[in-house]
């Protein structure tokens, strides 16, 4: 059967059940958006290309399926490069098209053409550009293959428009042709036997041990295997950022999050313990502090699907490489059988009692407001938590809201948070909160965003007014770029070099109204229940929130930069007991 490249695209992205592209048309990319008309795939306009991006990335965040861009080339292409690089550290299934100028007129900077592929080699998983519409089902199912498999991550596919308007005979690659047009790619999925045993005999040794938790967990689909073998083996857990949600918050046994803003329980355990199980984590900087300091007793066992993880900051004593899942189900039951085999484990009850009395001394802690000062934002945010559906998606932007978010909400299910960990994307909120509601819209989305993160994409707000996509945004707005105030307050002497943003322009209400959302302004304690409420009950457009919360406000725990976490700052009325953490 003849079409043209650009029907054979469309074509190829509902052979991959793709539900839903997020995209905005130019010249370049145009002739895919005629045969859009008769397909049945829904298309959301955004108002910038980095929203499609992100919405992508919110989509794929909670679905697990990849989320899909579509753009034309040049700037549009250039507009890409921050959610590609975000999606690819953060390691999220994304597949990317984008236009490109005609193939004769590629090498003569044609108008709005740029090296896409090029630009983009470093923050993808695979790229390539299309020289025949002929090519273009392989390259479709290449990309979602890649995308969705091994180490998952984003790719690209470059289009000129001279291949979406010639003409191709239509075919659909086997799974078996797929694999055969990419000899070189062949993630590693089942662990080594032998290191999974090594792997038990080293956790029933231990007297100290944590599961050290990332977000490999939640790309691997491995909460319920995870939640066995801490049960099996009783041994504590911390959830990274990225993790959050992987292991309930109210499980006996959970710690919360470690790292430069984690609580002082989950950073101590780590640094005091004699093994770290590190599944589907990196031991990336924020959560190792100055590396030659970070677990000094802590024998290592490193499970990823990534082998360029093993070894890459810390030298593992067993290294296992493969599906997060698959080891950890083999590793239930390697320690089962040593058990059975009359194998004992290590006595822990005095390492369970430190922890517990770390979690009675160093609880999360801040200040209330005295009558006639500001709001506290994590007051405002524990209101939201309580006042959440169970079925409530958070997702945030990035700095001081983000870390109190992840500190102050109670994460039960896993796929419920949502945040740009590795590359802190400012802006990311509300564009991923859209693409969370449009992945899952029978759940409650609320996107927690500062003042400063929300002036960078808060123009997709129109995309959600106009596409029916009702997500709830709570604004702590302390009129600073908050983060960037605390380590100058806290690290250069007070001395604010273009930090401060107008606490009166923007008028947040009236945006919000102005692209066809509610707006809400809280300005006192008594105001935050009823706004919360108030957002809650409406379900048929965008609702924002604007809380006025005190900018003198800063996040504890934290791990001065440069610091190991033995050097743990806790807020002013715990330091005088930070001896017990010794």
């Amino acid at each position: 059967m003849k079409m043209t490249g650009a029907q054979a695209l469309i074509k190829a992205l509902e052979m991959e059940n793709t539900e839903v592209i997020f995209g905005l048309p130019g010249g370049c990319i145009l002739p895919a958006y005629d045969p859009l008309l008769d397909s049945s795939i829904r298309h959301i306009l955004v108002r910038h290309e980095q929203g499609a991006g992100h919405m992508a990335e919110g989509y794929a965040h909670v679905t697990g399926r990849p989320g899909v861009a579509l753009v034309t080339s040049g700037p549009a292409a250039t507009n890409m490069v921050t959610p590609l690089c975000d999606a690819y550290m953060d390691s999220i299934p994304m597949v990317c098209i984008t236009g490109q100028v005609p193939t004769t007129a590629i090498g003569t900077d044609a108008f709005q053409e740029c090296d896409t592929v090029g630009i983009t080699r470093s923050v993808t998983k695979h790229n390539e550009l299309v020289m025949s519409a002929q090519d273009l089902p392989m390259a479709i199912r290449q990309a979602f293959h890649i995308a969705t498999t091994g180490r998952p991550g984003p790719t690209l596919i470059d289009v000129p428009k001279d291949c979406l308007t010639n003409t191709m005979e239509w075919y659909w690659p086997s799974d078996a042709e797929v694999a055969e047009s990419l000899p070189g790619y062949r993630p590693t999925t089942k662990g080594h036997p032998r290191m999974i045993k090594e792997a038990a005999k080293l956790i029933l040794e231990s007297e100290r041990p944590i599961l050290y938790v990332g977000g490999g967990i939640l790309k691997a689909r491995a909460a319920e295997a995870l939640k066995e073998l801490a049960e099996l083996t009783q041994i504590h857990v911390v959830t990274t950022l990225m993790a959050r949600g992987a292991f309930p918050d109210s499980h006996p046994l959970c710690l919360g999050m470690p790292g430069m803003h984690g609580n002082a329980t989950a950073v101590t355990a780590m640094q005091k313990a004699d093994l770290l199980v590190a599944l589907g984590a990196r031991f990336d900087d924020r959560i190792t502090g100055k590396v030659s300091g970070f677990a000094p007793e802590a024998k290592i066992i490193h499970v990823d699907i990534d082998p360029a993880e093993q070894g890459k900051v810390r030298r593992p004593d067993v290294p296992i490489v493969g599906d997060c899942r698959l080891v950890i189900e083999e590793l239930v039951k390697a320690i089962k059988d040593l058990l059975n085999g009359g194998a004992t484990q290590a006595d822990t009850g005095l390492w369970k009692s430190r922890v517990s009395g770390w979690r009675e001394q160093f609880p999360l802690s801040y200040e209330m407001s005295e009558p006639g000062e500001a709001l506290k934002p994590q007051f405002c945010l524990e209101a939201l938590r309580d006042s959440a559906p169970e079925d409530t998606i958070l997702v945030s932007g990035v700095g001081q809201h983000q870390m109190w978010s992840s500190q102050y909400w109670k994460f039960e299910n896993p796929y419920s948070w949502v945040n740009s960990g590795g590359l802190g994307t400012m802006g990311f909120s509300i564009p991923a909160a859209i693409g969370a509601k449009v992945g899952r819209p029978d759940a409650t989305v609320w996107a927690v965003d500062g003042d400063g993160c929300f002036q960078m994409t808060a123009q997709e707000l129109v995309t959600a007014s106009v596409e029916r996509i009702p997500i709830k945004v709570a604004i702590l707005n302390n009129s600073y770029l908050g983060m960037v105030r605390q380590w100058q307050e806290m690290f250069y002497e007070e001395r604010y070099s273009e930090v401060y943003l107008s606490p009166e322009v923007p008028d947040f209400v009236k945006w919000a109204e102005a692209m066809g959302c509610v707006g809400i302004r809280v300005d006192s304690p008594e105001e935050v229940q009823p706004a919360i409420d108030k957002a809650n009950g409406i379900d048929d457009r965008p609702v924002v929130v604007d809380f006025r919360v005190a900018a003198s406000e800063k996040v504890f725990p934290m791990v001065p930069a440069g610091a190991t976490n033995d050097d743990l700052l806790l807020p002013p009325t715990q330091m005088a007991r930070k001896e017990f953490l010794r």
